[in-house]
């Protein structure tokens, strides 16, 4: 069964949740290993599901922002790396095809790609020298042109997905000028390597290594987009991010109610589930939980009935339901890691995992620190359009 063959949103995730039944389980060996799920992503592109937010004249079903983050918080749920990675790759492609930011041939060359082989993209903008992208360094990566088209050289870190990317997306300073340009580089362009140094104790399986490009030759329509770093406009499907977050978080509330529920010491009759503490802990989760999901999908709905001009007044707003979603996900794994007590440090249990995971959503983009500045900001200029 496909997903691009199903008419209703249902039975796409029905599909979807059957498909992810096993990645819990290989989520454990991956973790320990800090082995990239290939098994994962092969049954995800059995299924269609690199294509689903691929816009329909391209081969996919250019799905709402609502269902790709439902998509990717089932995801999460089962395993957080396969949801945090595969969650770039179908923000990006449903990003650039809505907004038409390529030229349409190249862009639709990626997609046929695909549809017809499951293919991978991921941008590779964060560099050893600049930090995360959105604090606005130039990047180091530069990129001179010639005759035949554009020579590439230069050192990209946190490249998720990078044992599986069919394509990088590759931020680079323009020569000679004061641009700075994304580059198509397919993988098998001589000069394209990565680097295995992905050491986090934190989504241990995302393969987010180190890519190395040492006088990569590209055509010259394979400079795609020219950019201004640190200024981007609203981004909706970045809210992918703290949908997986959510997944974890809900992955710990579960794990923590079936040991609720089942732990009997002979010290009380019946479980602990049925003791205040323990129920005072299990209602804070779920309210947490509810409060997290309602901000998030009340956020994508409006993303997903706006105009452009609405969506550019966004940025606070989805800075928010990041933040919010991924703090409310750590207060609910730490919950969860309470009621189960010291058995939720053992090698054994999954929580000790959710614990690591759900941390990395500290620093994952937009940072607390910049959505903080970017509320106040928001609130200032509120009360001073009030006063005009």
């Amino acid at each position: 069964m496909n997903l691009l063959q199903l008419n209703s949103k249902d039975e796409r995730l029905e599909l979807l949740s059957k498909t992810v039944e096993d990645f819990t389980e290989r989520a454990k060996e991956n973790d320990e290993k800090a082995s990239f799920p290939f098994e994962n992503f092969k049954e995800l592109k059995s299924i269609g599901y690199p294509a689903l937010t691929l816009p329909k004249k391209y081969g996919g079903l250019g799905i709402s922002l609502c269902e790709m983050l439902r998509h990717q918080e089932i995801i999460g749920k089962a395993d957080g790396s396969t949801g945090l990675s595969v969650g770039w790759h179908m923000g990006i492609m449903k990003h650039l095809g809505e907004n038409q930011i390529w030229d349409e041939d190249k862009y639709a060359s990626v997609a046929q790609d695909i549809v017809q082989s499951g293919a991978l993209l991921n941008n590779a903008a964060s560099e050893p020298a600049t930090g995360s992208p959105t604090r606005g360094g130039r990047p180091e990566t530069h990129a001179t042109k010639n005759d035949t088209g554009w020579m590439i050289n230069g050192h990209k870190n946190f490249t998720t997905l990078s044992p599986i990317l069919s394509y990088f997306v590759v931020s680079a300073s323009i020569g000679g000028t004061d641009e700075v340009g994304n580059f198509l580089i397919k993988r098998e362009r001589e000069g394209v390597k990565v680097e295995e140094t992905w050491d986090s104790i934190a989504m241990r399986a995302t393969g987010s290594h180190d890519l190395l490009l040492e006088n990569v030759h590209v055509d010259e329509d394979d400079l795609v987009q020219k950019i201004t770093p640190g200024k981007k406009q609203p981004a909706g499907w970045l809210l992918h991010i703290p949908a997986c977050y959510l997944g974890i978080a809900q992955a710990a509330q579960e794990s923590a109610i079936n040991f609720a529920t089942t732990y009997s010491p002979n010290s009380i009759e019946g479980t602990i589930s049925e003791l205040p503490n323990v129920k005072q802990k299990l209602g804070e989760m779920e309210l947490r939980i509810l409060e997290s999901k309602h901000f998030l999908y009340s956020i994508a709905k409006k993303w997903d009935e706006s105009d452009k001009e609405t969506r550019l007044t966004m940025g606070p707003e989805l800075g928010a339901a990041k933040t919010s979603v991924v703090n409310k996900a750590l207060e609910v794994v730490d919950q969860a890691m309470r009621i189960v007590g010291a058995r939720s440090l053992s090698k054994k249990s999954d929580l000790q995992r959710y614990y690591r995971d759900v941390r990395a959503g500290l620093h994952n983009p937009p940072m607390d620190d910049m959505i903080i500045m970017q509320l106040a900001g928001k609130s200032i200029s509120d009360k001073n359009k009030q006063r005009a």
